[in-house]
């Protein structure tokens, strides 16, 4: 089978979020499978030396051609940057799809299946409806939306329908149109052959009134289109044995080497070292998506039963307010890093005892997989992707991987962290769940297979 990805950010060449994760690592398992992969993507500034040419190849043989235009992509930011997302977005990616369907043609590459993902390159499915209905080079091209985050739809004002290139036919309430505006995902949404979404959970959640962030009708009327796959993770990339950010590598025969990493990690963030101390760290954007607010709430209930917190991120400026200020408090058990550094974010999921994701909702989720990689119990709230891959410790029969709470308030949240601390303070149940919790693997080999049952649905 021959396979596009389309998508705005792709590992290694640029990252904001899980999305950059998934179009790095599921194009190679698809590869490894024996399908015939290329990846189309914008050639950033922020790519620098890992771009050196206009077409580069990873995997073993699959090619990665990236979309070049200096007014577009040559800026540092990919979306935005402090002052908000850029106001020329909506141009910028109808670009990108229309460039990345051309340069198909260029490179006489026929796909089988064309993988979109979010609405960055949901205009795709639009014009492979519309614009290249009749065009033989296409003739048998199937087209697959995944859906990231259904908050990030591409909602612009109609005034700029004319930059997207599509007829003005598709203005509508069954197409682009979306409360007098235009809704990029929303197109995607309709004229994508399958729909997916990054878990199984999430899948249903998206559909529901609450959750569906006002696409949960478009996306009802789909519902027999709509597959929840869950992601996988690059193990190879997270691997606390050879990870060569890490002070001191260590796996399951070697744990003395997590403790040193803990060690290191409280003096880095300049708070109390401490091995008596359960170490909580969060690592995502600063957002009120991510719970960021709760764990603010928190805070001073952490502290009281003795334990730490060390946060790396960026996002709204009231949480780097509110985190500095909590410094300022409690400076000797609060560390933060308001940047996002690869190698600072492996250091505090190998270094922390427990991994903080209260997030409201979550698709997916990587951060809980890649903590359970490193030791790190994951406490999080019962949603979406969290909810498929973390289960609730059970002391007594020893089952389970982490702490979970079903209720989003405060109080809820800061009794999953009293049992969480309760285990810890026994060396069996705490030898228990960090040696389980290394021995999960979420394997991208399972979840492409996965998708190669839905290309074949779509093709059939």
């Amino acid at each position: 089978m021959k396979i596009v990805f389309c998508a705005s950010e792709v590992v290694p060449f640029a990252k904001t979020g899980g999305l950059a994760d998934v179009c790095g690592s599921l194009p190679l398992a698809l590869e490894y499978l024996g399908h015939e992969v290329i990846v189309i993507t914008p050639r950033y500034a922020s790519s620098g030396s890992k771009v050196p040419t206009p077409v580069v190849r990873i995997g073993r043989n699959i090619e990665v051609h990236f979309i070049e235009h200096k007014h577009y992509f040559g800026r540092e930011g990919l979306y935005g940057d402090i002052n908000g997302d850029y106001k020329d977005n909506l141009e910028r990616f109808s670009f990108f799809c229309h460039q990345s369907l051309k340069v198909l043609k260029e490179i006489n590459f026929k796909p089988d299946i064309v993988h979109c993902h979010d609405w960055h390159t949901a205009l795709i499915p639009v014009l492979l409806k519309t614009k290249y209905e009749g065009d033989p080079f296409f003739k048998n091209t199937k087209s697959v939306l995944t859906i990231h985050n259904l908050a990030y739809q591409g909602v612009f004002p109609k005034d700029q329908y004319s930059t997207l290139g599509v007829e003005g036919r598709l203005f509508h309430t069954q197409g682009l149109e979306f409360y007098n505006q235009i809704n990029i995902l929303k197109g995607g949404l309709i004229f994508s052959d399958a729909i997916t979404t990054v878990s199984p959970r999430y899948s249903q959640e998206m559909q529901t009134v609450e959750m569906g962030c006002a696409l949960d009708g478009v996306l009802r009327n789909r519902s027999e289109d709509i597959y929840g796959i869950l992601n996988g993770l690059d193990y190879e990339a997270w691997n606390p044995h050879d990870d060569p950010f890490l002070f001191a590598p260590f796996s399951t025969h070697n744990l003395d080497n997590k403790d040193r990493n803990k060690a290191i990690l409280q003096e880095e963030f300049k708070i109390d070292v401490d091995p008596a101390r359960p170490l909580f760290g969060f690592v995502a954007r600063l957002c009120h998506q991510k719970g960021v607010g709760l764990i603010i709430d928190a805070l001073a209930d952490i502290i009281r039963m003795g334990g730490q917190i060390v946060l790396t991120g960026t996002g709204d400026r009231k949480y780097h307010w509110m985190l500095e200020e909590a410094v300022k408090e409690y400076p000797k058990h609060i560390g933060i890093y308001l940047k996002f550094e690869e190698r600072v974010a492996h250091q505090i999921y190998a270094g922390s005892d427990f991994f903080l994701m209260p997030s409201v909702y979550e698709p997916c989720g990587l951060g809980q997989m890649i903590a359970l990689r490193y030791g790190s119990i994951p406490i999080v709230y019962k949603t979406g992707g969290l909810a498929d891959t973390i289960s609730l410790y059970d002391s007594i029969h020893q089952t389970g991987n982490g702490f979970l709470f079903t209720e989003y308030t405060k109080s809820a949240f800061v009794k999953a962290i009293v049992a969480a601390v309760k285990a810890y303070n026994d060396p069996q149940q705490k030898s228990f769940l960090l040696t389980n919790a290394m021995k999960y693997r979420f394997s991208w080999e399972k979840s492409a297979k996965d998708y190669v049952r839905v290309y074949h649905k779509c093709l059939s």
